[in-house]
Order: structure tokens, then sequence, then C-alpha cells
């Protein structure tokens, strides 16, 4: 599937809020009852949800070998989603690739953008998962446009994709292929999410995984297979993303780590953020995931272990530690024909709308009240609106506007 290039900063798109978990051990029970229950979804409205699969609703695509693309879209409930369309000549089974993604949509967890529908119609293969809007970690720590990832909020990125890993060991998920900075995607709170894109199967057989991997363990060149121990050594690379800054191959890293080089390993912008101890775990965990023995490296549980005691402001949501404005969007509702003629702007559509429900201008209105009971100013305004119903009946809209303009309220 390989790696995700962000284009999510700029969308005109409206968010999806959902509920806001404590930072550090937010309830597992309450988030799963937010995600709404698997399901496959007709073509027609995934494609009514992306507007046509519109190039304007793209938020990531990957690169040649694997053109696989994703879209924002918003469902009818006002959902917003976010939708992976596959090349045509992947998956030739539908039913296997139905199975495969109910599987990946059984592993629901707080830490894991979870999957909740697919559709396979004709040569269409698609998945639908929840919609981040923050962007991916890739953006934050190598692409940042006002600060840099704060320590912290690294930490946490760590703590939380270990969390995520854990749990798909649980549920037998144990394979999790191309784990890199574009796989960790933030919601509306600046809460990192493991996507789940990364629990599916090779899209040409359904049997193996994608090999499109960040930095190949060195097991994959021996054997050209990945295993449990390969996703280890792909967290290792992404802890050297969060403690550099920067894409640093995993052999130069070891040799600044032998070489007590660990100064020159972390990234510059970070100075005075971090206690030392804390830097030296972390670096020292990243060196355990990059050992050339996959059997010599921990697994997640160990990660975890090693991780939580790293935190130290658990109490502070993480659009705070990240700067990001606090997501206030309320959802709308969906609009009615008339609505989207207003939303449009659409005059004629409009007018015939308010004809076929029975609009009637106010005429004689004016005369329920005696002349004397209102002032001259009320009776301007009347004789105004008058004027500009007579222009709207005759479809006079810049008439209509001119009189409707007039009117004080």
């Amino acid at each position: 599937m390989g790696c995700l290039h962000s284009k999510t900063t700029h969308l005109p798109s409206p968010d999806d809020p959902s509920s806001q978990l404590d930072p550090a051990n937010g309830d597992q029970a309450d988030e799963e009852l937010q995600v709404p229950a698997f399901k496959e979804y007709g073509l027609s409205e995934l494609r009514k949800a992306t507007n046509g699969f519109s190039t304007q609703y793209i938020v990531s695509e990957s690169g040649e070998k694997a053109p696989n693309v994703v879209f924002r879209g918003k469902l009818e409930n006002n959902r917003v989603v976010a939708v992976k369309r596959f090349s045509k000549l992947s998956w030739p089974d539908a039913q296997q690739f139905v199975e495969e993604a109910a599987g990946v949509g059984k592993v629901r967890h707080k830490r894991l953008v979870n999957l909740i529908g697919c559709c396979a119609e004709g040569d269409e293969r698609l998945l639908v998962a929840e919609y981040m809007p923050n962007d991916t970690l890739s953006k934050h720590l190598f692409h940042w446009d006002k600060q840099p990832l704060p320590w912290e909020m690294r930490v946490r990125v760590a703590y939380y994709i270990a969390q995520a890993l854990d749990h798909c060991n649980t549920e037998n998920r144990k394979i999790y292929h191309d784990l890199n900075a574009y796989r960790v995607l933030f919601d509306e709170d600046g809460d990192p999410h493991l996507s789940s894109f990364g629990l599916m199967k090779n899209s040409r057989d359904g049997k193996s995984y994608s090999t499109n991997l960040a930095y190949t363990p060195p097991e994959f060149l021996r054997t050209g297979r990945v295993t449990p121990e390969s996703v280890i050594y792909s967290y290792g690379t992404v802890l050297l993303d969060l403690l550099s800054g920067k894409h640093i191959p995993p052999s130069h890293a070891l040799d600044l780590i032998r070489g007590k080089n660990v100064l020159l390993l972390m990234d510059s912008s970070l100075e005075g953020q971090y206690a030392n101890d804390d830097a030296t775990k972390l670096v020292e965990l990243a060196s355990k995931c990059l050992q050339s023995e996959a059997r010599d490296r921990p697994d997640a549980k160990f990660l975890l272990t090693a991780v939580a005691p790293l935190q130290k402001q658990k109490e502070v949501a993480s659009y705070v530690l990240m700067g990001l404005p606090k997501n206030t969007t309320v959802l709308p509702t969906m609009l009615s024909p008339l609505g989207k003629a207003c939303a449009r702007m659409d005059l004629t559509a409009v007018h015939d709308i308010l004809l076929k429900t029975g609009y009637k201008d106010e005429e004689g209105a004016e005369n329920e009240l005696s002349f004397q009971e209102w002032t001259q100013q009320v009776q301007e305004m009347l004789n105004t609106k008058k004027f500009g119903d007579i222009a709207f009946r005759d479809k006079d809209f810049k008439s209509a506007i001119d009189y409707y303009s007039k009117i004080s309220l």
C-alpha cells in the first residue's frame, strides 16, 4: 500500500466531532461505542460521499507501484470518513477482499484509525475508515509550519503506537506492514492513531503483506517475509524519527548510539524540553528494536513498559501540546432542497421551490392595521417589501434583491 503523502492541511472540510478522551487513559468502552458497526457500503453511496471521487477530495495517495488513493468523504448521516480506493487490478477476488476487510474491522481500539466498512462492486475495492483531520506524524515531524512537535508529544506518540500494536497482538493481528510516520494520524483533539490500513494483507493475493517498508528489516532481505519481529524493527525506525526529527538510516543511528554520540542523534529543536535520562532510555529502546537478529528484539508489551514512565504531562491535552486550535465545529444537519439552493445561490431554484410550496407575498398585509398605527418608517418598509415580492414573482431577481436589501430589520 506504500507510504501516504498527506495533503490534508488546507482542505475545506467539516470535521466529525467525537467523544473527548483523557489524554493518557481514555475509556475504551466509551470510544468503541462511538464507532459504527462494520458494514458493506454501496458504490453509489461512497461515490456520492466523495463527490464522484473528486480530485479535490483526495487527502493522500501512494506511489506508482500501488496506486491507491484516499479521499475525504461525508456519508448521508454527516459522518466524515476516509475512503481508500484501490487500483482496479487490486484484489481480483471480491469475496476475499470483503472477508479480509471485515476481519480488520473487528480490531477496534481507541489508538487505531478504526475501519468501519468496505465496498466491492464490479472492479471497485474500497475501504472506509474514521477520518483524522489533523494530518500525519510525517507532516508534524518533517514539514511543520508553526512549531516543531514537542518532546512530550513525541513520547505520547511512541506510547500510543505501542498501545495500538499491543492490542493488535492480543487480537492475533501481529503483522502490521509498512509502519512509518505516514501511518500515524491525528484526530480532532490532536491524539495520534495508528492507521488500520496497515493491518490489511497484500492487495494482489490476499495472503501476504506488503513489502514496501520504510527501512527493510534484515530478515526480509534474507527470507522475503515480514514477521511480527519486523513490526518491532519498524517501530524502532519510527522512534528514530521521533528522536531526530528527520529520516536517519538505522545503520547510521546505531553507529551514533554505539559511539555514545546520542546528542548528535537528537533533534536540536528539542533542546531544554527533556531530561537526558529520558532521552537515553528512548534511544536505548530504539537500539533494542533495531537489533539485526529478530529474536533479540523486544515485544509490544516491553514497548509499553519502557515508554509509559517517560510520560510526564499526561493531564495536558494533545491539542494543547501541539499548539492546535480546539475544534468547536458543530456538525451541520443535512440541507433541505431549499437550503442547498440557497447554498448554491441558485435564485431560479429558490424561486421554483417557494412557488411549489405555496409562497405568497404579503399583499394587503399593510391593511390589517390602520395606517395611523404605523410610523412612516414601517409603512415605507412594507411598501419596499411589496415591491420586492412583485419583482421576485416576476423573476426580476436583480430588482428583488435591490428592494429586499433596503429593508431594515
